[in-house]
Formats: C-alpha cells, sequence, structure tokens
C-alpha cells in the first residue's frame, strides 16, 4: 500500500501543496491533504496509537483482530483504519452503512474470499456501521469466524446499544476521545507548517478557532482552510471578526475541559442547595455553551437519587419524564421540560440518606466476604437440604401482625446492622421556607 502522504500530495512543494489546498476554486478539504501517514502521527488518541498504546501493541505482536472504533466525529477512526491495513500488509476495502446493502455486502464478501484463496486478507472498514440492521450485522459473522475479513467498524453511537451482541463479541472495541486543545493546536501548527503560511488571526482568535472545533479534528482544519481563502494580504482576523467569517460562535466553554466541569459542578450544587434560580442560569449557561441536553439529563436524574432519594421518590420520576419529553420532542421545545425538571428538583425536600445507606452496605458486603445468608431463609427444594435445616423458623410475613414478622435477615457471622437512617429535617421539608429565604437573601443583596 502506497504512502498517504504520496496520496495526498504532501510531498510536493509547499507553494504547490498550498494552491491546491486554498487556491482559486480549490476541492480539496485540507483534512484530506493532511491525512496522517503513520499512527504516530495521529493526535489526541495517545491510549491508542502511543507508545504503550493498545493499537501500537497489536502491531508490534503481527496479530490484528476485529475491532469496532468509537468515538465522535473527526477524532482519526478513517485514518487509523487505513493504517493499520497499511501496517499490517491487509487489502484495504471501505464501504459505507449509509449507502450499502446486503448485495453490496455480498459482493464485498466474495470479493474478500478470492482475495483470501490468494492468500490475501482483507481488512473491510465499515463507517458507520451502526446503521446496519441486526440482520446486515448477522452477516458479517461468518466472514469474521473464517478469518476472510478483519472487520473494522466505526461508530459515533454507544456500540452496547446500536450494535449486536454476537458482532460485539468477536470484536474489541476501542474508544476514541474528542480531541482537547492541544492536539486541535498540534493539527493546526501541522497545517502551517505544511502550507508554509500561518493563520492570519491573533491570539484570541487562534483560541476562539480551537473552542469551535469542539473536539473535532476535521472540522478545525475545515475552519482553517476557509479562514486562509477569506483573508486578503496581510489581514489579521479577531475573534469577533472570525465569527462574522464563519458564522459561528465559539463555544462559552470547551466540554473537555475545566469550564464544562465547573458549570456542571455549579448546576449540581445550586440544585442541593435548593435555589431554582441559580439552578436555571447554570442549566442555560450550558445549554447556550451546545452542551448536550442528555448530559444535563443524566445529572438530573443523578441528583433525584443522591440529593433527593426519598426524601421525594416522585424526583426520579420527573427526572425520567424530562429525558422522555426531550427524547420525544427535541430541542428547543424540550428545554421547557428541562427547565420544569430543574426547578423541581431544587425546590424538592433533599436527603441523601439512600446514597449513604448504599455506601455503607458496600463497603460491609465488600468487607464480610462471601458470607451465607441465614437457613432459616433459604428454600429447602430437597429432602437433603431440608434435613440440613433451610427454611427451618421462616416467618411468613404476610401471616404476621401488621405483616411484618421482625426476623433477621444479615448472614449469622455478620450480626445485625443498620445502613438506612431517614433524615427528617424542617428546612428541607418545607418548600415555603426555603423560597422565602432565598426571597430574604435576594432583598438583602439588593441593599
Amino acid at each position: 500500500m502506497s504512502n498517504l502522504f504520496d496520496k495526498a500530495g504532501l510531498e510536493a512543494p509547499i507553494g504547490a501543496k498550498r494552491a491546491d489546498a486554498i487556491g482559486e476554486g480549490a476541492m480539496r478539504p485540507l483534512a484530506d491533504l493532511l491525512r496522517p501517514s503513520h499512527l504516530n502521527e495521529v493526535v489526541g488518541q495517545d491510549h491508542l496509537v502511543g507508545e504503550d498504546g493498545t493499537l501500537t501493541r497489536m502491531l508490534k505482536s503481527g496479530s490484528l483482530g476485529c475491532l469496532v472504533l468509537w468515538g465522535p466525529p473527526g477524532t482519526g477512526k478513517t485514518t487509523v483504519a487505513r493504517l493499520l491495513a497499511d501496517g499490517t500488509d491487509l487489502h484495504f476495502e471501505q464501504i459505507s452503512a449509509i449507502f450499502s446493502g446486503v448485495a453490496d455486502l455480498k459482493k464485498v464478501f466474495e470479493a474478500a474470499r478470492d482475495r483470501r484463496r490468494m492468500g490475501k486478507t482483507t481488512l473491510l472498514f465499515v463507517d458507520e456501521i451502526h446503521r446496519f440492521n441486526k440482520a446486515q450485522q448477522d452477516s458479517f459473522l461468518p466472514v469474521m469466524e473464517d478469518g476472510t475479513v478483519v472487520l473494522v467498524g466505526a461508530t459515533t453511537e454507544n456500540p452496547s446499544f446500536e450494535l449486536n451482541a454476537a458482532l460485539l463479541s468477536r470484536s474489541q472495541v476501542l474508544t476514541f476521545k474528542s480531541l482537547d486543545d492541544d492536539a486541535i493546536s498540534k493539527l493546526l501548527e501541522r497545517a502551517e507548517e505544511s502550507l508554509g503560511q500561518p493563520l492570519p488571526m491573533d491570539a484570541e482568535a487562534r483560541a476562539a478557532l480551537v473552542r469551535m472545533a469542539d473536539g473535532d479534528g476535521r472540522s478545525s482544519l475545515t475552519l482553517a482552510q476557509e479562514i486562509w481563502r477569506a483573508a486578503h494580504e496581510g489581514e489579521v482576523f479577531t475573534a469577533e471578526q472570525l465569527g462574522a467569517i464563519l458564522q459561528r460562535r465559539a463555544p462559552v466553554y470547551d466540554k473537555s475541559a475545566d469550564g464544562h466541569y465547573n458549570l456542571i459542578s455549579a448546576l449540581h450544587k445550586s440544585i442541593r442547595g435548593s435555589d431554582p434560580d441559580a439552578s436555571l442560569y447554570y442549566m442555560c449557561r450550558m445549554l447556550d455553551a451546545g452542551e448536550d441536553p442528555m448530559f444535563l439529563l443524566r445529572r438530573m436524574t443523578v441528583i433525584a437519587s443522591e440529593d433527593i432519594g426519598l426524601a421525594d421518590p416522585s424526583a426520579l420520576v420527573q427526572a425520567m419524564a424530562a429525558r422522555e419529553a426531550y427524547e420525544l420532542i427535541g430541542m428547543p421545545e424540550a428545554c421547557y421540560a428541562l427547565a420544569q425538571c430543574v426547578i423541581y428538583l431544587a425546590t424538592a425536600p433533599k436527603s441523601n440518606a439512600a446514597k449513604m445507606a448504599y455506601i455503607a452496605a458496600m463497603g460491609s458486603a465488600k468487607k464480610g466476604g462471601s458470607l451465607p445468608p441465614p437457613k432459616h431463609i433459604l428454600n429447602a427444594p430437597t429432602k437433603l437440604m431440608a434435613n440440613e435445616g433451610y427454611g427451618d423458623g421462616y416467618r411468613y410475613d404476610h401471616n404476621e401482625p401488621d405483616a411484618f414478622s421482625g426476623q433477621d435477615y444479615f448472614p449469622t457471622e455478620m450480626g445485625r446492622k443498620t445502613f438506612y437512617e431517614p433524615v427528617e429535617r424542617g428546612f428541607e421539608r418545607d418548600l415555603r421556607k426555603r423560597l422565602d429565604y432565598w426571597s430574604r437573601l435576594r432583598l438583602e443583596r439588593n441593599k
């Protein structure tokens, strides 16, 4: 397989490459022009392609199994698949689940069998593999099992939900991460070096461009290409000009950096602190920055159990209903369901008793080991088990006064334990007192 940089024309003189990338009427995407030729040139995925990465180890061993590459767009999945074929001397074949059907798969499999008979194995890269239905996914199993193809599938969706269990059991799932600021910056520097010209923007605009890419390497290079095309001789763009040229606004915060975690922490603690106004504010900050509403709904579901729990069991119902509403309606209208859920959680009574009970019980379970339950609560389906005392002395609670026997159900060696201790706090139980408290606080702040 020829060098991918050769295919992309990267050995051409800088002037020729620049003309190809940003010349008048140029159609060559910069992301394709700068496609890496070696795994160690892939940025942002050191856990896979670094010196001690998973894929690096596979290639050193000389053995490559079937893989599922899972991660956001623009993180290098297609590039890595191509380089794996190059590194293992496999024939590379690529199809897309969006445009391929059963007939196309049959042709690909037959061609792979012909190569197999001639001693050549095929690396079959399937982009968006989650878009194949169950029957289509099942068709891969025979050619995977007999070694006709080494399947490498790429998906942006969770494989656990979108791919058949049989296909997953024959594959190793490798997770690709969104590119961080350093990785995006490295791509931009590589583009500048390759084209022999710096990006015409100041430092603030450059930082905004990195945020606009939002972890997508392909997007960062596409944006850079647009900037080069738009710039006049000697022009240097500011961050404000950059937004106008690219017709998009940089996110308020980076989803993979401190700002992201700071805001979700602020939202969580505002709800825990029973402040509906601050909770709404932080939720809106995150939505305005482009946060995935499902991420917020997952955190609300956690809060409903962790911070409210049995003080108001309906909180969990509200969180699940908000998620269902979002999936049914979609944005932007679903924002009202999110707002309703945030307000409900913030004004609900609070108790972490269930959380603390779980932590205590888990600690006891790990410490105690495999202690058997007491024999009186075990069934005795055989005579031998009955003779051993299984079920002896068990009291059926429904036949007891108030349907409560009061028996001890813990392992005999462990003794009785208390994990769940309900918390009754008047301030948490009285919604009106809480709202009055925040009203007084706001009045004091405004004085």
